[in-house]
């Protein structure tokens, strides 16, 4: 349930509302928003005639939650969250692109893959120090020598990183050197490592399911939420369908719903949702225009010789022109391209 306090509410009566709601053993979580001050409680909804909130000074009403989903609904928070990553906004009217590599292979490729993702006009640096490939024996990663090479490739150009945690051993090496931190399609229903990522204090990018349908999607971002961590991005990457000609369907219907149902921001990664690059720029455009608060695109200097995920990644004048095409979108749609600041 949630707790609307009236506009003009006394710190003393948000304390009191508090202090009841934690001694009937409700979870809490106060949501100071511009206008109103919410406060969600989890637990069991049987106990609350007998705490009479409504009764109680400072209280405007009491609302259910019905969906499973309580910390991620909109009912919950109706203003849409803005996640910040150092001097980024992500969420609201700007829109941020997330390019790089699929996988860090050398210093002088993923150098030279954030030069070129900056120039066009990214702001984040996407790549993968830790792989998890379908083979045992298809390249695994670089690791923590990958992940030293992203936070230099950081300082070189400014570009915020994000890249993915595979497993709770390493999350705490991860945290120390990325700006977010994936949770990859494979790890979305890893509830273990969901609340250890939530424990990193990081922002989250959380990858939708191959076959996870958008409540599961969405209570898996409630794991990372309920343990406090309000920083989740949820990123739509294609799920898995009959058909096979491009790698998974790219369910752009999933924007504007998680937009309806949800106040967390939802970035599209059309990358591994189609597998072929040529159709990677009209999905992108498809994807701001349905709502989506940035995208997450594999960009490599010679796709041909990319150790993994080459046919899926856009070469440099590709990938220009797409962020040329961007910008256009983005203004129709009363949005603009973020950037890095001066």
């Amino acid at each position: 349930m949630i707790v609307v306090m009236t506009h003009n509410v006394e710190n003393y009566d948000i304390d009191n509302i508090l202090r009841k709601l934690e001694k009937a053993g409700f979870q809490i979580h106060l949501s100071r928003g511009v206008e109103r001050t919410i406060i969600g409680a989890i637990g069991d909804k049987t106990r609350l005639t007998d705490l009479n909130l409504e009764a109680m000074p400072g209280v405007e009403k009491v609302v259910p939650i019905l969906q499973p989903y309580k910390l991620a609904s909109r009912a919950y928070k109706s203003e849409p969250t803005i996640i910040k990553v150092g001097d980024l906004s992500i969420g609201g009217d700007t829109i941020h692109v997330m390019a790089g590599p699929c996988a860090v292979e050398s210093w002088e490729q993923l150098l030279q893959t954030a030069q070129i993702v900056k120039e066009a006009g990214a702001t984040l640096l996407r790549g993968g120090a830790f792989k998890p490939r379908t083979s045992p024996y298809s390249f695994q990663g670089l690791e923590e020598k990958g992940l030293e090479m992203l936070a230099e490739a950081r300082e070189r150009t400014g570009l915020r990183i994000v890249t993915e945690v595979m497993d709770t051993r390493t999350v705490g090496l991860v945290a120390r050197y990325a700006d977010i931190l994936q949770i990859g399609t494979r790890n979305m229903s890893n509830f273990i490592l969901l609340r250890e990522i939530a424990w990193a204090g990081k922002p989250v990018l959380l990858k939708r399911g191959s076959s996870a349908t958008i409540e599961e999607w969405l209570l898996a971002a409630e794991y990372i939420l309920a343990e406090g961590n309000r920083e989740v991005i949820l990123c739509e990457r294609g799920i898995r369908t009959f058909d096979d000609y491009t790698r998974n369907t790219l369910d752009l219907t999933a924007v504007p719903v998680i937009k309806y149902l949800s106040h967390l921001p939802v970035i599209v990664d059309p990358s591994h949702a189609i597998g072929k690059w040529r159709f990677v720029e009209p999905m992108s455009r498809a994807a701001i225009a349905a709502g989506a608060d940035g995208l997450l695109i594999e960009v490599h200097p010679n796709p041909s010789e990319a150790i993994c995920d080459g046919p899926q990644s856009l070469n440099p004048e590709n990938f220009r022109a797409l962020m040329q095409q961007l910008n256009d979108i983005a203004g129709l749609m009363g949005k603009q391209i973020g950037h890095l600041p001066c």
